[in-house]
């Protein structure tokens, strides 16, 4: 059944709904009405917002209808324990994995519950040891040569199974790539919901609930979500928050090997990895990041920050004003709707310091600000600060960076 329809013996062509619809969704061109005479009210599905203005606007005659899907809430008393995505790719775990597990037992001292991971894949095997070494419980496994490393659709269908069979009250993911795209299959297919990019996880003492927070609205506010109804509750967790898990002296937990869930065949043609080609390392990998901002002046000025970058081993990064601006790639952005980061050394040139870019990098070991204005909240966080001209500045350091390592060799970064 359509979510909005017209009645067409109660129209009467008044053209009411036509002038009420702010997106030119409804026509007077359906057939002639029984009572009036005249065309009766066509709408357009694929231009409708199912706003309810028209249902509004006739009132009087009844003649639109909107039916809204709903799902009842589930026997939520059925499902316990936490649960992990031991997400891997390429011949190893993610690195994210450990900080979920790390989320994960830190929410287990408030729900004295088992802590579990799930793990399919072909030839993922080999990964159970280190998970076990996290402190996790159980791994749930489905190792299997049909699943390759991009066939999300079938790890899509096998995880969701894993999920109704095992009931955990919590799953969480990583706000990675791999975890966008993957997990909401999943929400979808259980029908619960999804808080992507959570910042901060905890459990509402007096619901039990999980207290899922993200950015919102630009990374304006803090939103702080609760599935009260649907389970398991889901969320990804960002890279680079979470404190990660310790690893324990004597695992005790065990692998449960499920091979009882037929796998599919998966709709999706692997073609081919490219890697990004970068002369630095990972962003959200590297000891040493060097930033620009708005201060950058102009995109070719970011072959200063890139040499510096080099000259340390270490990754660029860039503020959120220098991305917008098309200077460089998002992937290369830090702070709330960017990546959060936790170097040892971050170096930030001309930013000047707005809350949404410190959130994502003043958990950083020690902090190195460039920048003219002395005034500049960035210097509010910064470990050390050089007021002054990022042109003469960045180039020096870069200098006498390379001078040491041709008189010492690469110098250390601690």
């Amino acid at each position: 059944m359509d979510p909005i329809r017209v009645i067409v013996q109660n129209c009467v062509g008044c053209n009411l709904c036509v002038k009420s619809c702010a997106y030119d969704a409804i026509t007077l061109s359906g057939p002639v009405g029984a009572r009036e005479g005249k065309p009766t009210a066509v709408i357009d599905l694929v231009k409708c917002t199912l706003c309810g203005a028209c249902v509004e606007a006739c009132k009087r005659y009844k003649a639109i209808v909107i039916t809204r899907s709903t799902f009842k809430g589930q026997d939520i008393t059925k499902y316990s324990g936490i649960c992990v995505l031991a997400e891997h790719r390429r011949g190893k775990l993610a690195s994210v994995v450990p900080e979920i597990i790390g989320a994960a037992r830190e929410l287990q001292k408030d729900l004295s519950a088992p802590v579990s991971a799930i793990l399919v894949g072909n030839g993922v095997r080999k990964y159970t040891d280190e998970l076990l070494s996290y402190g996790v419980d159980e791994v749930w496994m489905i190792d299997h040569p049909d699943v390759g490393d991009f066939d999300e659709d079938v790890q899509a269908e096998l995880v969701a199974q894993i999920l109704m069979e095992k009931k955990p009250e919590i799953f969480l993911g990583g706000g990675t790539v791999v975890g966008r795209s993957l997990l909401p299959r999943v929400a979808a297919k259980i029908l619960t919901g999804l808080t992507a990019d959570c910042t901060e996880l905890s459990i509402d003492q007096s619901t039990m609930l999980l207290r899922q927070t993200r950015p919102a609205f630009g990374g304006n506010i803090m939103a702080t979500i609760l599935t009260q109804n649907h389970r398991p509750q889901m969320a990804t967790v960002r890279h680079k928050v979470m404190k990660p898990a310790e690893k324990v002296a004597a695992p005790q937990g065990k692998v449960v090997e499920i091979t009882h869930i037929p796998v599919p065949k998966s709709k999706l043609e692997f073609i081919e990895f490219v890697e990004e080609k970068t002369a630095t390392v990972n962003l959200v990998e590297a000891d040493v990041i060097v930033s620009g901002g708005r201060g950058i002046k102009d995109p070719k000025n970011f072959a200063l920050i890139e040499k510096l970058a080099l000259a340390t081993g270490g990754a660029v990064g860039a503020s959120r004003a220098a991305v917008d601006a098309g200077w460089i790639p998002y992937s290369h952005q830090v702070g709330q709707t960017g990546k959060t980061v936790k170097p040892k050394v971050y170096i930030a040139c001309g930013i000047s310091g707005a809350i949404q870019h410190l959130v994502g990098m003043q958990d950083s070991e020690l902090i190195i600000a460039i920048n003219r204005d002395r005034e500049a909240p960035i210097f509010e966080v910064a470990t050390f600060g050089i007021v002054g001209d990022l042109f003469k500045i960045v180039p020096a350091i870069t200098e006498q960076i390379r001078k040491q390592k041709a008189r010492r060799g690469t110098p250390r970064v601690c």
